[in-house]
């Protein structure tokens, strides 16, 4: 009777354990950030996070089906997508939790240093082909982006972009780790990435949004002080009948511990 008692005890506490778990999926962007926020909230808490990427589109997707019980994002979230969760008779609530900047990245071979945000449109969209034509080598521009269920590329899109369509063709990563390797191994390479995802194997752009009076470094101190102009906050999306359950772990995120992690990550914080 008492080795029935314990195993009940035991599959009761194995699926207490079940309820708690919780689910974020989305923006590859957020997944570092969000990956070291779980894995420092879990020894605290004790309550098992799962943390998956794919996209931001992923995220909203996954919310919308109910197989996730957060979605992070690096942008907002879509009418569409909002329309969608609400004919379900779902209440979606937005929390931003860090913001980032974004660089552009170019192979290390390349001597282009400074580029204007014409310049930047002109490259992904297709009208400016050659490095010559912004004062670099005699060599095809080969841009790379990151696929459509990308928040980065909806906001490059937006904010770079200003709504024009990429070139047709453009070669489109399903990661932002994929871009990076990609820039790194190809001279004529440029590509867009959070500013977490940068290493050694690429070269940042100094980006000018006055006509190419002053180009600025993607540095965490230049975001921060609102000179790097391409800067986004980062979000969490969820159902407001999720509240109690999602909440202390988005407490945890927005607490002075969490925001040391969004900093010490490569992020910047909200306050």
């Amino acid at each position: 009777m008492m080795k029935k008692i314990l195993i009940s005890i035991a599959l009761f506490a194995s699926i207490a354990s079940m309820a708690m778990a919780q689910k974020v999926k989305g923006s590859d962007t957020c997944l570092p950030m969000v990956q070291a926020e779980a894995e420092s909230y879990m020894k605290k808490a004790g309550t098992k996070v799962t943390v998956t990427g794919g996209g931001s589109g992923i995220g909203f997707g996954a919310l919308i089906d109910g197989t996730t019980d957060i979605a992070m994002a690096s942008r907002s979230i879509k009418f569409e997508e909002k329309n969608k969760i609400q004919s379900q008779g779902k209440i979606v609530k937005q929390v931003i939790i860090a913001k980032d900047a974004l660089s552009i990245v170019v192979n290390p071979s390349n001597k282009v240093t400074n580029l204007t945000r014409e310049q930047l449109e002109g490259i992904f969209t297709g009208k400016i082909t050659n490095w010559k034509e912004v004062g670099g080598a005699d060599l095809a521009i080969v841009p790379y982006s990151r696929e459509t269920t990308s928040g980065t590329y909806e906001f490059l899109k937006e904010h770079v972009l200003q709504n024009k369509n990429y070139k047709a063709g453009i070669l489109s990563m399903p990661a932002t780790g994929a871009i990076i390797q990609s820039v790194s191994q190809t001279r004529g390479a440029i590509g867009y990435v959070g500013m977490a995802y940068v290493t050694k194997e690429v070269k940042e752009i100094h980006v000018s949004y006055d006509g190419g009076k002053t180009f600025v470094q993607p540095t965490k101190k230049n975001a921060k002080a609102g000179i790097y102009p391409i800067v986004r906050p980062l979000y969490f999306y969820y159902e407001s009948k999720s509240e109690k359950a999602v909440r202390p772990f988005i407490n945890y995120v927005l607490s002075a511990q969490g925001q040391a992690i969004v900093e010490k990550v490569g992020y910047l914080s909200v306050k």
